[in-house]
């Protein structure tokens, strides 16, 4: 506020000038009447004559801790610089009252620097190593862990919000004698040491806290192991058979408050909270929206699988809907329009297929199942599953046309085997496209050693062969006498031509040009195709979901996976050498990746004086085919260490020993790129790293900062999708959908848009819609909400609800409970009430029940159909049953705990249950 004394001192400054500048005048009236407006912080200096810095009101052992100090810095400069230009127009010095922040003093301050993308000064040396728990799995893993810790005598900290999951662990440690203190607050030592400080934790011991912990991190140089409950949810369950259905929250954008979102039927609002409110007694979470003129939505819970993340066409913000008016009817009917236009052309070419009869292949031979069983590991579920489904398909009398999503690593490949086994035992041909002349090779190698052994001739066509063996190879398909052939886009040649061509397999189809996927898409009407991706466009995924194209997916990884350590951070020498030589000293083997070919001796230079001793090897585009391939060679047979190279070893490079991933400039690259990289290390069972880095000198653009962030968060296993989503989110969907639909994917966003489409898609087909299902009203004085103690990262919160509204099984609500409580600990009773109300919604649904609701001490349910012998049962035991108005009245005189497990319990009884598959 001002003070007299600083009116005083304005009028004194600026008065006599501001006889001559009207805008100085109207400053100098604001401040005359005390006004308080932003653009009046220019005039400080005259108002004040000294200020205090924040560091003068803490005290010398106060820990400073510093938010992203880069940018915090920068911005601190920036701002002193636009002072020091007002204060020189004003003619008055600073001294006294601002600090330049080059010359800022911390003193004897302690300071802690936070960074979400790490820069130079914070970097992990070789000197500070982090490395995972790695407490999943079972008991026996975890207590072995924090013995070792414990008589290692570090410092360890178990970070278990929940108070059973806690009592738990304390019961576990006292029968195997592992120390530990019940809390922080207990864990403090009474005496401070020689140099009167207090040590609050004590080494070898385990202390307990309350508090949210994501993910553990032990560093071994500092004797500190912080644990959290989260690290012990690395289940064995990914081996269990996975629904075949298709969580939609994989397939649509996140969200969280603060984003803009898109409800269904109301229109595009702001997300601001998840907000609790009481009704009837009882408290409920509702998402709080908010539109034009500030309107504001109370959405329950149960409608949340209404709303969707905004992603419009080029990542700019839209205009807030208003509500009670026709503009949203307006937008949804143009965009729906539009959307059965797009459909008629997307399905013509499904139509076409349908009435062109395919070839139906043969059941499986006994070489089939020798093929098979030549494979050294055993597949997993989802693998099983997507071969189960190929197989299918390519016995059906119609064209195959299907999709094959699984991340890099996975087992796509050995998928894709197997099915182009089968179309040869037929006497058909196969064709695999690749993106790359490094991957084509890879996957002649492959089906080479696995198919000669059955006298199968595999080809491969690229610049690795000469002339001559590539005229061979095209004769050889011409005649039937090469049963594969491999090749990058050069297959799509008019010299090459088949004698007997049964099934297309194309690997990563997105990174085809797009006269290339024209002819792909032609070639689609008269074979089989079989498409691999690990980061598919998200309209590729929304296209499979709707029925335009059959999808398997492959998300469980091989056992003993492990997920990449990502690093992003500013180039440091210092730790490129580090992390060289640390994957030498384990006798492994280094991608080092600079994407100019110009400067890329430059990048060879670096790393020879990073690690003298490293044998060094190059491969880009520019270099010879024969000397590719000659360094390709020397890499798999370890004579070389570190390979740098280009993105060139983007895909097909397939080393278990290549556990190091280093990039520089990775700010140029595209984020599915990134996560193809990251995809060529971590291939056997060791951990694996990689280093993203980029120029410390050189500002980095809001888009490649995204890119970073999204490579650095999602790091677990099976993140391709994810990645695919948020990399169309940071470039905007316009350029998936056309110009034409440039207005629509404003008017509504992404998500909406393509679920229109999915619609218009069956409609086109001549399919029945699929039937939204029954509104179930459950009117049960319960309390249904997730506590912000028990999670208190909103939006995971947010995950949780909208799976649970999307669920249609019992199963997907069973598996979110399991995954919830193994993460977070054993649910509270309002957390309980929450699942069980899904379960109640859905077997409900399938029951034809309409509501379900506690009446007079008895629990009512409308719309239900009971077989008699069943009423006369249920009749025994107290219930009254209305034949004609379909009603169920049961008696209920139990504790509030017990009415949603009773509930639930009587739509046991009558049925709901998953349908089983055989």
């Amino acid at each position: 506020a001002f003070t007299k004394e600083t009116i005083r001192r304005a009028e004194e400054a600026l008065y006599t000038r501001a006889q001559e500048n009207s805008a100085l005048a109207a400053d100098l009236e604001l401040i005359q009447r005390g006004a308080q407006a932003p653009v009046l912080e220019r005039y400080l200096p005259v108002l004040y004559g000294s200020t205090a810095s924040p560091l003068d009101h803490i005290s010398a052992e106060t820990l400073v801790v510093l938010a992203e100090p880069r940018a915090l810095f920068d911005d601190c400069q920036r701002a002193f610089d636009e002072i020091t230009v007002s204060a020189n127009a004003l003619k008055v010095k600073l001294d006294g009252l601002y600090t330049d922040p080059k010359a800022m003093d911390f003193g004897s301050q302690q300071r802690l620097s936070f960074s979400l993308l790490l820069r130079t000064g914070s970097a992990i040396t070789s000197e500070l190593s982090v490395v995972q728990p790695s407490i999943a799995g079972s008991d026996t893993k975890l207590l072995g862990r924090v013995r070792q810790l414990t008589q290692d005598r570090d410092v360890v900290v178990f970070a278990v919000p929940d108070r059973s999951a806690r009592e738990h662990l304390k019961l576990l440690f006292a029968d195997e004698s592992i120390p530990f203190e019940e809390s922080l607050g207990t864990a403090l030592e009474n005496e401070p040491d020689q140099n009167g400080v207090y040590a609050p934790l004590k080494r070898g011991r385990v202390t307990f806290t309350d508090a949210p912990v994501p993910a553990g991190i032990i560093i071994p140089t500092a004797n500190l192991a912080v644990l959290s409950v989260s690290d012990l949810t690395a289940r064995s369950a990914r081996n269990k058979k996975r629904s075949k259905r298709i969580d939609p929250t994989t397939v649509t954008f996140p969200f969280k408050p603060g984003d803009y979102v898109v409800h269904a039927t109301h229109g595009i609002a702001h997300f601001t909270a998840i907000v609790r409110q009481e009704v009837a007694g009882r408290e409920r979470d509702y998402f709080l929206l908010e539109y034009a003129n500030d309107d504001k939505l109370f959405v329950p819970l149960e409608q949340v699988d209404r709303i969707t993340r905004y992603v419009g066409p080029d990542g700019s913000s839209p205009r807030l809907t208003r509500l009670n008016t026709a503009d949203w009817s307006r937008a949804t009917n143009k965009a729906r329009k539009s959307a059965k236009k797009l459909a008629f052309d997307l399905v013509d070419l499904y139509t076409r297929r349908a009435s062109i009869p395919g070839y139906a292949f043969s059941q499986d031979t006994p070489a089939q199942e020798e093929m098979e069983a030549s494979f050294p590991y055993q597949l997993t579920p989802d693998q099983e599953s997507a071969v189960a489904d190929i197989k299918l398909d390519m016995e059906a009398r119609k064209p195959m046309d299907r999709l094959l999503c699984g991340d890099v690593g996975f087992g796509k490949t050995e998928v894709a085997l197997r099915a182009a086994f089968k179309a040869c035992q037929d006497g058909r041909q196969v064709m695999i496209l690749c993106p790359t002349t490094i991957l084509a090779q890879q996957h002649f190698e492959t089906f080479f050693s696995r198919f000669t052994p059955f006298d199968l001739k595999v080809a491969v066509l690229s610049r690795f062969v000469t002339p001559a063996q590539q005229r061979k190879a095209l004769e050889g398909f011409a005649h039937g006498t090469v049963n594969v052939l491999v090749g990058t886009h050069r297959l799509l040649s008019a010299d090459v031509n088949p004698h007997d061509l049964g099934l297309v397999i194309i690997d990563e189809e997105q990174r085809f040009g797009v006269q290339h996927k024209e002819q792909l898409k032609n070639m689609r009407e008269q074979v089989d195709v079989l498409t691999l991706s690990a980061t598919p466009i998200p309209r590729t995924m929304q296209m499979a979901m709707s029925g335009v194209r059959d999808m398997s997916l492959i998300l469980t990884p091989p056992p003993g996976r492990k997920p990449v350590e990502v690093m992003v951070g500013e180039y440091n020498p210092d730790l490129v050498s580090a992390a060289i030589r640390s994957e030498l000293a384990r006798r492994g083997q280094v991608y080092y990746v600079s994407n100019r070919v110009t400067t890329i001796d430059e990048a060879v230079a670096r790393v020879e004086e990073a690690a003298p001793e490293a044998r060094v090897g190059i491969a880009h585009g520019k270099m010879s085919a024969k000397d590719v391939e000659n360094v390709m060679l020397a890499f798999q047979e370890h004579e070389i260490d570190v390979l740098v190279a280009t993105t060139i070893i983007e895909s097909g490079i397939d080393n278990p020993h290549t556990n190091t991933l280093i990039i520089e400039d990775s700010q140029r690259l595209g984020l599915a790129q990134l996560y193809q990289l990251k995809g060529r290390v971590g291939r056997g069972r060791q951990q694996a790293y990689a280093y993203f880095m980029f120029p410390a000198e050189l500002p980095l653009t809001e888009e490649a900062t995204d890119r970073l962030t999204a490579i650095n968060e999602l790091q677990d296993l099976g993140s391709g999708m994810r990645i695919a989503m948020r990399d169309l989110e940071i470039r905007g969907a316009g350029s998936l959908m056309g110009a034409e639909q440039h207005g629509n994917l404003s008017s509504v966003g992404f998500d909406l848009f393509t679920q229109m489409l999915g619609e218009a898609v069956a409609e086109a087909r001549g399919e029945s819609a699929e039937l939204e299902q029954t509104e179930v009203t459950i009117n049960l004085p319960a309390d249904f909400f997730l506590d912000e103690e028990y999670l208190p990262e909103v939006d995971k919160r947010v995950l949780v609800y909208r799976r649970l509204a999307a669920a249609i099984d019992l199963s997907d609500i069973d598996a979110l409970q399991q995954e919830t409580e193994d993460s977070f600990g054993a649910l509270p009773l309002a957390g309980k009430n929450l699942f069980d109300r899904a379960r109640i919604r859905i077997r409900a649904q399938r029951l034809g029940v309409t509501s379900v609701a506690l009446t007079n001490g008895r629990l009512v349910y409308q719309g239900v159909e009971i077989p008699r012998e069943q009423a006369l049962k249920m009749k025994s035991r107290g219930a009254i049953v209305y034949p004609k108005s379909h009603k169920l009245a049961y008696p209920f005189h139990r504790d509030a705990e017990q009415l949603m497990p009773a509930a639930l319990g009587v739509l046991e009884e009558l049925g709901g249950d998953d349908e089983v598959e055989e």
